[in-house]
C-alpha cells in the first residue's frame, strides 16, 4: 500500500533494495534479538565489529554503519523506548528514533529508506500507537525534506501488516 512517498510492504527487512534500512536495536548496538539479530546475521560479522566502535546508543537516538552483505549500503541503528505505560515520554522517544533516523538518511544522501516497527516487539510498545507515531512522524518529514525521496514500513508478518496499513490510512 502505497500513499504519495510512504508505503507499507510486508518483507524481510534484510532483503530489501533500498539505500539504508533500519535496525530497531538495543543501547549496545551489538546485536539481540528480532530484527536486530536478522539485520546483524544477514549483514555479517563486520556490521558487529563497526558498531563496536560506535560506543551505544541512547534511547530516542540513531546512528549509521555500513550496510556490509547486505544489499542496503547502510544501517541506521535506531534505538526505540521501552514501553512503561505510556507515561515517561515513549511516544517522544520513538518519534524521536525516527526523525534521528530520517535526519542521518538525509545526510547520506539516502533517496530510500525502510523502516521495521521500531519498539513493538520485546519493547512492548503497542503496535497501533507505534504504527500512528511512525506514520504521522514520517510524514511531517516528508512534508519539508526531498529526501529521502521514498519511505518504507516494513511489517514483518500479516498482523502487522494490517496494523500499518491502517494506520496509514488514518492519517491519509
Amino acid at each position: 500500500m502505497t500513499s504519495g512517498r510512504l508505503q507499507v510492504v510486508q518483507a524481510d527487512i534484510t532483503t530489501l533494495a533500498v539505500d539504508a534500512i533500519v535496525n530497531a536495536a538495543n543501547r549496545s548496538l551489538l546485536g539481540g534479538g528480532g530484527v536486530d539479530g536478522a539485520i546483524h546475521r544477514a549483514a555479517g560479522p563486520g556490521l558487529l565489529e563497526e558498531c563496536r566502535r560506535l560506543g551505544g546508543c541512547p534511547p530516542g537516538q540513531a546512528k549509521l554503519t555500513g550496510g556490509h552483505r547486505l544489499s542496503a549500503r547502510f544501517v541506521i541503528h535506531a534505538v526505540g523506548p521501552v514501553w512503561n505505560g505510556g507515561q515517561q515520554g515513549e511516544d517522544r522517544a520513538l518519534a524521536s528514533c525516527y526523525r534521528e533516523s530520517l535526519r542521518l538518511a538525509e545526510a547520506h544522501g539516502c533517496s530510500s529508506v525502510a523502516f521495521p516497527a521500531i519498539s513493538t516487539g520485546i519493547y512492548g510498545f503497542p503496535a497501533e500507537r507505534a504504527a500512528a507515531i511512525a506514520v504521522a512522524t514520517c510524514r511531517a518529514w516528508l512534508a519539508v525534506h526531498d529526501l529521502p525521496q521514498t519511505l518504507t514500513l516494513v511489517a514483518f508478518d500479516a498482523r502487522s501488516l494490517v496494523v500499518l496499513r491502517s494506520a496509514l490510512e488514518k492519517e491519509a
